[in-house]
């Protein structure tokens, strides 16, 4: 289905003169008002197709219908959130869950919603149909080098895949590691996955970059040899100039402190993007900004302060992807949470007084430090990211309209019931 423009204007008329006050409001407070509206306007945030159905867990999996049944609906998918809050201008495929069968026709499709493809994801934490070799015991670290080459080869195609579409990065998570003392020597795991890395590395085009993600555990829970951003530091920085440490918020060791290790990454040149959710817990995949804002209000902070001083764009200068799943949500609603909640996030941090807070640091005054930082995240600048949304042609309130016009029961209508979306 689509939204369409007329639906989208009744719904801002209704809404519009109580939207006048709130951005009235917050102008008066805040001095930079235009211009944070303005980039807000250019930031985009892409959305992984597997993420558009209800996602599975260790117990079970309830779809709530009307999930996309091909990659075809999981673009029309993604185009409808983008109609709706104009920020979710990017896909991100991951292969082989969604190979495009027809490139041409799915970039033609992917242009007619307004959509880019971001990062490709390769997969070698699962076992294919048809697939030679088992990654029971890992892909890139394992000890038979038929495996690590079947691995590379894989990651290889993902990246042919992506040049047909016009994606510029590659995504590379590994769920190897070991479960037990004794079962790995980390040594030569190490040296196995770096040999495999520089394989894929040197197949990459020139305008192309390599995301070396990291994660704490799961499924391995004694080691993991991308195990945390030292590691995919070090992978980074072996590997050269166009290899970056990828940063999944769900991926550390519980309370780690991620505004610090993004921070040092840019300092280095080596921070590649994120991918955003949330946690309690581990990987819990939750809806961003649900559990933990003010920490993701800290990560924008250390965003902005070190991207200004590099002279990044903030819209173009990392990736900005979600990595979510959703078993008990309607999974388009959830995402569009979790795009506002980024949004917000990084509306605060650019509210953020720069001047005062490092000469409160400067003088050491730790007080007045937590009170600029508090007091950013303490506005409420919901309006600034719904006027943001307005003029670039959005919904005042996203999930309202989602609901008003029905749109979960209308895929189901078009779908059916029972179908089920490829991924986890």
């Amino acid at each position: 289905m689509q939204v369409e423009k007329y639906q989208i204007d009744q719904h801002n008329s209704g809404l519009q003169s109580k939207h006048e006050q709130r951005l009235s409001f917050i102008r008066s407070e805040v001095a930079n008002a235009e211009e944070i509206i303005s980039k807000l306007v250019k930031f985009q945030i892409a959305i992984p197709s597997w993420a558009l159905g209800t996602g599975g867990t260790r117990f079970g999996r309830f779809s709530g219908g009307g999930e996309p049944r091909n990659l075809e609906e999981k673009i029309e998918d993604i185009g409808l959130l983008h109609r709706l809050n104009r920020s979710s201008g990017a896909i991100s495929l991951h292969i082989p869950w969604d190979i495009p069968k027809d490139a041409s026709a799915i970039k033609a499709l992917a242009a007619q919603h307004e959509l880019k493809f971001d990062a490709m994801n390769s997969n070698t934490f699962q076992d294919q149909p048809g697939q030679a070799l088992s990654y029971k015991f890992g892909s890139m670290q394992h000890v038979d080098k038929a495996v690590r080459k079947q691995a590379v080869e894989h990651n290889i195609e993902v990246i042919k895949h992506g040049i047909e579409l016009g994606s510029e990065s590659l995504t590379v998570w590994l769920a190897d590691g070991s479960c037990f003392p004794g079962q790995l020597n980390f040594r030569k795991a190490f040296q196995n996955t770096l040999e495999s890395l520089q394989e894929v590395y040197a197949a990459l085009p020139d305008n192309w970059k390599m995301f070396v993600e990291y994660k704490a555990f799961e499924p391995n829970f004694y080691s993991t040899t991308v195990g945390d951003w030292g590691q995919s530091y070090l992978y980074a920085s072996k590997l050269g100039p166009k290899a970056y440490t990828l940063v999944d918020l769900g991926h550390h060791l519980p309370n780690a402190n991620i505004e610090q290790i993004v921070s040092l990454l840019l300092m280095e040149g080596k921070l590649g993007g994120f991918h955003f959710n949330d946690s309690k817990y581990g990987d819990d995949d939750l809806t961003t900004g649900s559990i933990k804002p003010y920490q993701l209000f800290l990560i924008f902070n250390e965003l902005v302060e070190g991207m200004d001083a590099r002279g990044m764009d903030h819209a173009t200068g990392l990736g900005w992807m979600i990595d979510a799943s959703h078993n008990v949500k309607d999974p388009l609603e959830d995402l569009l949470q979790s795009v506002e909640a980024i949004m917000l996030a990084y509306t605060q941090a650019l509210m953020v007084d720069r001047k005062a807070l490092a000469e409160a640091q400067q003088q050491n005054d730790v007080v007045r430090a937590q009170e600029i930082l508090q007091q950013a995240f303490r506005t409420d600048a919901r309006a600034l990211v719904a006027e943001a949304r307005l003029r670039a042609g959005g919904a005042l309130n996203p999930v309202q309209l989602f609901r008003e016009i029905k749109v979960r029961e209308k895929l189901i209508s078009e779908r059916g019931a029972k179908t089920v979306a490829t991924g986890l």
